[in-house]
């Protein structure tokens, strides 16, 4: 009976050691799962740290417009004779670009020509017959009333005659015609335009607070889409005397040179005003920080614990200053040289072990292009 005690209490312990042992083991397995688990190694790209130099500016819109440009019409109606230019050609002041039907106002003008010089001839032969007292001084003041009415006549209708010439006033460049030989026009319609491209302005709107940071001669940039890699120099030419009190803005003339004709009037444009002094600050892409209502922050690669060559992340809080296309500045909380994690951040905590892929490029372009799809 004493043996039989013995031999299921040694069979009892081995059964309680083998359970143990077998708790101890998946323990232990499942601590190494959930280690392995809880802070595997994390992709990310990275960025250095790198200073570089920022020029404060203002940005506006605007368009181009030439400093002479007009939509040339007539004053007359009548049918178009003659069409001398073509569209699209250069002009001098003074050219004549087209002339209505005029032949009825030509002759009307020589009738009262005629007439005119018809009482030159009896004012002429008045006076040397009032030399004799032939005639009173009453005949010849109305013989030269007379002539002076007929000269006026004669004024009148060659001005009308002029008007149905359409000149150009200034010098510059056509556009595209909009009439034809033999088409009827009403007064005021538009035959052509005229620009004038040696030299272009460009009205943009700034806010009221930066009157003080804005003066005449000031030199502004241009950037247009058509010549995404160049940008056109000018100088404020003028400010408004007010401010527009809707949007308390005020209106900014600058003027542009324009020798190669690579602009025109109507352009889309961005004016950039410089303003202060450069300043060096340490340039981060965007995609860098990590925007939060208690502060940004972006995630550094630095190394481990001492024996390990691997990097972990650490976090770091900054303090952002002006943006610039895809770059923000970073005013202080980070160091020049400095690794940072520029893509993959919101996977991250404190000691997350980094695993660095910068296959891809990060977007770090001060002037980002679009790019035409």
């Amino acid at each position: 009976m004493l043996k039989r005690m013995v031999i299921m209490l040694g069979v009892v312990g081995a059964v309680f050691a083998a359970l143990a042992w077998f708790v101890n083991f998946r323990s232990g397995m499942i601590r190494q799962a959930l280690a392995s688990l809880a802070d595997p190694p994390q992709t990310v790209s990275t960025v250095k740290a790198s200073p570089s130099e920022w020029q404060p500016k203002l940005t506006a819109v605007g368009s181009f417009r030439a400093v002479n440009g007009a939509d040339l019409a007539l004053q007359l109606a009548g049918i178009v004779d003659k069409i001398h230019v073509e569209s699209g050609k250069d002009v001098a002041a003074g050219d004549v670009l087209l002339d209505l039907r005029k032949e009825d106002d030509v002759a009307k003008l020589q009738s009262l020509q005629a007439t005119a010089d018809g009482f030159a001839i009896t004012l002429k032969r008045d006076q040397g017959q009032l030399k004799i007292n032939a005639v009173s001084q009453a005949t010849v003041d109305s013989d030269l009333v007379n002539e002076r009415n007929a000269l006026a006549l004669v004024a009148q209708q060659q001005a009308v005659v002029d008007q149905k010439t359409l000149r150009a006033p200034f010098a510059g460049r056509l556009g595209v015609r909009q009439v034809d030989v033999g088409q009827y026009l009403t007064a005021g319609t538009t035959i052509v335009t005229l620009q004038a491209l040696d030299r272009l302005y460009v009205d943009f709107n700034l806010p009221q607070q930066a009157i003080d940071q804005v003066r005449v001669g000031q030199e502004v940039s241009a950037r247009v889409d058509s010549y995404p890699d160049q940008a056109f120099k000018g100088q404020v030419l003028a400010i408004n005397s007010k401010v527009d009190q809707t949007s308390r803005n005020v209106q900014v003339r600058a003027i542009f040179d324009n020798a190669q004709r690579k602009l025109l009037p109507g352009m889309y444009v961005l004016i950039d005003v410089a303003v202060d002094k450069p300043s060096n600050y340490v340039t981060l892409p965007q995609t860098a920080v990590v925007y939060n209502p208690y502060g940004n922050s972006v995630f550094l690669a630095v190394k481990g614990a001492a024996g390990k060559d691997a990097l972990v992340a650490r976090q770091s809080f900054i303090k952002t200053g002006l943006t610039r296309g895809d770059q923000v500045a970073v005013v202080s909380g980070i160091e020049p040289g400095a690794t940072v994690v520029a893509t993959g951040q919101m996977k991250l905590r404190n000691g997350t072990t980094l695993k660095i892929d910068n296959a891809i490029p990060v977007a770090n372009d001060p002037n980002p292009k679009p790019v035409d799809q």
